[in-house]
């Protein structure tokens, strides 16, 4: 950051007084600029039919990552809620119609200042359509899932929750749960080693 949003004056990086960490400060009005992380939010879509269980992923037509496999996801808008930009992102992405359910993943990404969230979502019909920011978009069975082509970290944790979470409830330990974790060490790219998904 190199200008005041409030009166277009260059600031500088220092502790406020009171505060414990840097911000940019403007010199001239003193507005304290706080930046925070970036919520990217989307759906788990799954089609069900006699005994069979696929997965919605979408071939990503923009970086990062461009060509690998993804959930349909995106950064939350203001003036929406997280549920409202998951339906959003699976519509944008995805062309698809979902019903959505309970939250099934947070992932915080402290590397690149972002936090995941990932609902829970039935696919209505098998009308779906690839987006602006997508190439194609896919059913896969576990089994058929491009896991050495998936674009993000958060892509693989939920998507390896989702299944384990799929086998406990086969063995009669319930529905899926509420997963919250830390991604350490996020996927590193060749492009862009500190992007994750926009």
């Amino acid at each position: 950051m190199k200008f005041c949003s409030e009166c277009a004056h260059p600031v500088a990086l220092f502790i406020p007084e009171g505060d414990n960490r840097p911000r940019y400060v403007c010199a001239q009005c003193a507005t304290i600029h706080y930046q925070n992380p970036k919520m990217v939010v989307g759906s788990l879509p799954v089609w069900e039919r006699d005994g069979e269980l696929k997965v919605l992923l979408c071939k990503r037509a923009i970086e990062p990552r461009h060509g690998f496999w993804t959930l349909p996801a995106g950064f939350m808008e203001n003036n929406e809620t997280t549920a409202e930009a998951a339906i959003r992102e699976t519509e944008e992405e995805a062309g698809a119609n979902i019903a959505l359910g309970g939250l099934f993943t947070l992932l915080n990404v402290a590397a690149v200042h972002q936090v995941h969230l990932f609902y829970m979502a039935r696919l209505l019909d098998l009308d779906f359509a690839p987006g602006i920011e997508s190439l194609e978009v896919k059913l896969f069975s576990e089994r058929e899932i491009p896991w050495d082509d998936l674009a993000f970290q958060t892509i693989r944790t939920t998507l390896e929750l989702f299944f384990a979470d799929r086998v406990k409830m086969q063995e009669g330990g319930g529905a899926h749960g509420f997963h919250s974790q830390d991604i350490i060490r996020p996927m590193r790219f060749h492009s862009d080693p500190h992007s994750e998904p926009g």
